[in-house]
C-alpha cells in the first residue's frame, strides 16, 4: 500500500516537471499541428457577440423541461432557459477554469473530432455512465493512447459509447504494429504524459488529472471579454457558458419570439439546441477547452421525432368543387 502511494508521488512529480518544461517550450510555437483538437477562439465568429442587454433575460426556466430529439438536443421555444452539465477537459496540461473566464462556443475541429463528437454526443444519452470514465476515454483519445492499455471500466465506456469501428481505429487499425514504433510522434507536453500514464497502466483518477488540469492561475492576453456575455446564434436564439471547474458548466439559453416560426414548426422543422456539437473554448486565455456531455440532473423528457434534411411541405390542394346538375324539366 505505502509503496503504491510513493509510486504515484513520483509519477505525478517526474510528469508534472516534464508538463513544465514542454509547456514552456511549447509556448514558443504558435500552435501545435499535432492537437487532435485544434479548436480556439480563433474559430468563434465574434460578430455573433451581443453587445447589449436582452430584454426578458429574467427567472430562467429549467431547460430539461423542453423536449428532446432522439439524438438528445433540446427543441427550443420562446423563453429563458439553463441547465447544468458534465463537462470534460479536452487540453491537458491547461488550468482549471476559474471565476471570470469567458467562454464562447467553436466548432470541434482537430484530426479526432468524430470521435471525440461520438463520445460527447452520447454520453449525453447514457447519462448513467460514471464521468470519470468517460473523461478518463477522452484522455486517451486526445493523447492518442494505445486502446487496449486502457483499464476495463474505461474500455467498457468505450463500447457503450464508439462504434466497433471507432474502436479498430483507436487500436490503431491496419496501421496499428507501424504505430506501436511511433506511438509517441507528434504527441508532446501532458498529452505525452497522459500516454504514459496509461501506458504505466496507473489506476488512480487523480494522478492522471493533477498532470492534466493545471491548478494555476490563468494568463490573459485580453481580458475585455466578458464572463456573462450573450452570443447569438444563426438560428437567432442566444446563448452562453459558466464553466465551474472542468466537470461542470452552466448554460443559458434565451429564444426571443420572432426566433421561433409556427409555419416550420407545422411542418416538422423544430428549432433544435444540441450542447454536445461545440466545444466550449476560453477568449484569449490558456485554460481549458472543454466539450459538453449529459446535463447533471438526468429526468424524463418527452422525446421528438425529428427526420433530418426534411424537405418543405408540397403546397397543400383546394379540393375541386363537383359541378352541379340540373334536372330536365318535366
Amino acid at each position: 500500500m505505502t509503496k503504491n502511494v510513493l509510486l504515484k508521488v513520483c509519477i505525478v512529480i517526474l510528469l508534472s516537471a516534464c508538463a513544465s518544461t514542454s509547456k514552456n517550450s511549447a509556448s514558443k510555437e504558435p500552435e501545435n499541428r499535432h492537437e487532435t483538437i485544434t479548436s480556439s477562439f480563433d474559430d468563434v465568429d465574434t460578430s455573433h457577440f451581443v453587445q447589449h442587454e436582452l430584454i426578458g433575460v429574467q427567472n430562467p426556466k429549467p431547460l430539461m423541461d423542453l423536449p428532446a430529439t432522439e439524438d438528445g438536443g433540446f427543441v427550443l421555444s420562446k423563453g429563458f432557459y439553463e441547465a447544468d452539465f458534465k463537462s470534460y477537459c479536452l487540453q491537458p496540461g491547461t488550468p482549471d477554469p476559474r471565476s471570470g473566464d469567458a467562454y464562447f462556443r467553436a466548432p470541434l475541429t482537430g484530426q479526432r473530432k468524430e470521435i471525440i463528437q461520438a463520445i460527447l454526443r452520447n454520453s449525453q444519452r447514457k447519462p448513467y455512465l460514471d464521468q470519470r470514465n468517460v473523461q478518463l476515454l477522452l484522455w486517451s483519445v486526445v493523447s492518442k493512447s494505445n486502446f487496449d492499455n486502457l483499464s476495463s471500466p474505461v474500455q467498457s465506456t468505450a463500447r457503450e459509447l464508439l462504434t466497433s469501428k471507432q474502436i479498430y481505429e483507436l487500436r490503431g487499425g491496419t496501421m496499428g504494429v507501424v504505430k506501436q514504433v511511433v506511438k509517441y510522434s507528434g504527441i508532446t507536453g501532458a498529452n505525452n504524459d497522459i500516454a504514459r500514464l496509461f501506458e504505466i497502466g496507473n489506476s488512480s483518477y487523480e494522478v492522471y488529472e493533477q498532470v492534466a488540469v493545471l491548478r494555476e492561475p490563468a494568463t490573459y492576453s485580453r481580458p475585455d471579454f466578458k464572463r456573462d456575455q450573450w452570443y447569438k446564434t444563426q438560428d437567432g436564439y442566444y446563448v452562453r457558458y459558466f464553466p465551474s471547474g472542468y466537470k461542470n458548466v452552466k448554460i443559458q439559453v434565451y429564444v426571443p419570439d420572432n426566433a421561433i416560426d409556427s409555419s416550420k414548426i407545422a411542418a416538422g422543422h423544430y428549432l433544435v439546441f444540441d450542447p454536445t456539437s461545440m466545444v466550449i473554448v476560453p477568449a484569449y486565455s490558456n485554460t481549458q477547452r472543454l466539450g459538453i456531455g449529459a446535463p447533471v440532473v438526468d429526468i424524463i423528457r418527452q422525446v421528438i421525432k425529428i427526420e433530418k434534411n426534411l424537405p418543405p411541405p408540397p403546397p397543400r390542394k383546394m379540393p375541386q368543387e363537383t359541378p352541379k346538375t340540373t334536372k330536365p324539366q318535366q
